[in-house]
């Protein structure tokens, strides 16, 4: 059973997003990873009289959010600071409260707490253990250094963006249980034909020795590559030269525009759930998922399935 969690800025800028472009409640559920009753709910809570906009919905929510019942007593606000003056990161706060008392209190919650403070003139902040001036207000931060020579998604070509092509692929990554191996996910934008290698480790020289060996077979009907910036796309350009293709990488924090590798990952989940341990998967199990999703008909694809539209065939599934 899911559990309920509040959304981030950044999902509601993929709500947008994918609503632009045509796609359905439960569509864009699949793609941000949660049920399609919280984006109907979404829609319907935070619109405006010009229709759903995603800073307006964020202010809404947070104002309402305000509002609320505080889900922690002042006691236990002291419980929080005296664990930030021992110099726990908000995060260490969270999850430990979670785990001693069962008191729910988000790691970003208490750096709002912080930030209050700090306008108070408090001295809170200075226990931090990274103290800049400005921070961003949702998600996980990866503070590692950026990939070097990478294309922007804004130079390729607007043909990918059309879909008229065969041959422009997006790339991810499934990661297992306890960060224990991947999952290789690679997609065509036009026909969602889907393929899957697992790797022992998610480093950069086993992932790009995978996507050389999926795409190879297929290496006539390869142009581009769009991916994240994943470490484990280090060896982009090796990729790109191998393979002869043009590798692009998305902007941070905007999965929306690589929208049908992350619906495919969507997909996968449901034979390969989350936190599942990967250890345990068979290259036959990754194969037979494979052959499930590129052999089942899509409306998007008016019906037909990824296989007929990739290799401009026909093939009897129902007799």
């Amino acid at each position: 059973m899911r559990t309920y969690s509040q959304l981030t800025q950044e999902q509601r800028y993929q709500i947008y997003a994918l609503k632009k472009t045509g796609h359905f409640p439960s569509e864009i559920a699949e793609v941000i990873g949660v049920h399609k009753s919280t984006v109907s709910r979404e829609l319907k809570r935070n619109r405006g009289q010009r229709g759903y906009r995603p800073q307006q919905a964020q202010s809404l929510a947070m104002e309402r959010r305000q509002k609320s019942v505080p889900r922690i007593t002042a006691v236990m606000w002291v419980v929080v600071e005296r664990l930030l003056r021992q110099d726990w990161s908000p995060e260490q706060i969270s999850g430990r409260l979670k785990k001693e008392q069962r008191v729910c209190v988000s790691h970003e919650w208490i750096y709002q707490y912080i930030l209050k403070d700090k306008q108070a003139g408090g001295d809170l902040y200075r226990h931090l253990r990274c103290q800049k001036k400005r921070r961003k207000r949702y998600g996980k931060y990866d503070r590692r250094g950026k990939l070097p020579n990478c294309l922007s998604i804004e130079e390729r070509p607007a043909i990918v963006n059309s879909r008229k092509r065969l041959g422009d692929w997006e790339a991810d990554t499934m990661i297992g249980k306890r960060c224990k191996q991947a999952i290789v996910t690679l997609t065509e934008r036009k026909s969602r034909f889907t393929l899957l290698g697992k790797v022992a480790r998610r480093t950069a020289q086993a992932v790009q020795n995978q996507i050389h060996k999926l795409l190879l077979p297929v290496a006539d009907k390869v142009h581009t590559l769009t991916s994240d910036h994943g470490k484990e796309f280090a060896y982009h350009e090796q990729i790109a030269e191998m393979l002869h293709l043009k590798f692009y990488f998305a902007h941070p924090y905007a999965a929306w525009e690589r929208g049908t590798n992350e619906n495919t990952n969507g997909l996968l989940r449901q034979y390969f759930p989350k936190k599942h341990d990967f250890q345990s998967v068979s290259n036959k199990e990754i194969e037979q998922a494979m052959l499930r999703l590129n052999f089942r008909p899509r409306k998007s694809l008016r019906f037909k399935t990824p296989f007929e539209v990739f290799y401009h065939s026909s093939v009897a599934l129902t007799t």
